[in-house]
């Protein structure tokens, strides 16, 4: 893939996907957001990879949103399908099979905060702020809003997008939005420790399970317990479903085949 402006890097079977655009705030120009595509698919694809971590470049910014002067198209259509490639990409996030861990560098601003609330679990650094300042631009957060309303009552999703306030990274904590904050120092070992938990686990039972959640996530509940039922169902046929059960019961750790 094309690593001008993401850089795609494996090791110990965590893929990092850096957003490169420092200078730029790692604004998401349209080769970004393709880019970010490209490497959830490599990621995918390669067996030695069990968990994505997704960042930014530099110490100050994670991505501050969408790069107002790059997203200018050929046409009326051509802008239209390359704004629509972002909300592709935040329901790509989801349905990818491998786990995900936003690395929060610095500021997640409008289409930067809703990377990180693409990812399963997010770690941030102590200084970050998290915002939809679109409103203050003449603008308002469409595509991310379907997440926000997801990860937020009402209200709060309300404030955020009508008022473009900034939350420290402790209110975000508070609200929901991300899983750690840690001084800067320590961002870099927190991911790890959370990327390799990650790793640990049954690939074949996280991928379903996952499936499962976001699935069930927008049913009734009453549908919604009735589909997890027969994922129970599934998930009891998987061989290291049968291997867990199995180490649990002899006191040892778990051999997973993911399958």
């Amino acid at each position: 893939m094309d690593e001008r402006e993401v850089r795609y890097e494996v090791e110990g079977g965590t893929a990092r996907l850096t957003i490169d655009r420092e200078a730029a705030r790692n604004a998401l120009s349209p080769a970004v957001v393709q880019q970010l595509t490209e490497g959830l698919a490599a990621a995918e694809a390669d067996s030695a990879v069990r968990c994505v971590v997704l960042t930014g470049a530099g110490p100050r910014v994670f991505c501050a949103g969408g790069d107002l002067g790059g997203m200018s198209g050929d046409g009326f259509l051509s802008a239209h399908e390359q704004r629509r490639a972002y909300g592709v990409l935040l329901q790509r996030f989801q349905q990818v099979k491998k786990p995900t861990v936003a690395r929060v560098n610095g500021h997640a601003l409008a289409g930067g905060l809703g990377l990180v609330l693409a990812c399963d679990l997010a770690v941030s650094t102590a200084d970050a702020g998290f915002g939809t300042p679109e409103v203050d631009r003449g603008l308002f957060p469409m595509m991310l809003m379907a997440l926000l309303q997801r990860h937020l009552g009402r209200k709060r999703a309300l404030e955020l997008v009508l008022t473009g306030e900034r939350l420290s990274a402790a209110r975000a904590l508070e609200w929901g939005l991300v899983n750690r904050v840690v001084p800067a120092a320590e961002l870099d070992a927190a991911t790890s420790a959370l990327a390799t938990a990650l790793a640990g686990k049954s690939q074949a039972v996280l991928a379903l399970g996952r499936r499962a959640f976001f699935t069930a996530e927008d049913l009734p509940l009453a549908q919604a317990v009735e589909f997890l039922s027969g994922q129970l169902s599934l998930n009891l046929l998987a061989e290291d479903a049968a291997e867990g059960v199995t180490a649990f019961l002899e006191k040892r750790p778990a051999r997973w085949s993911d399958r």
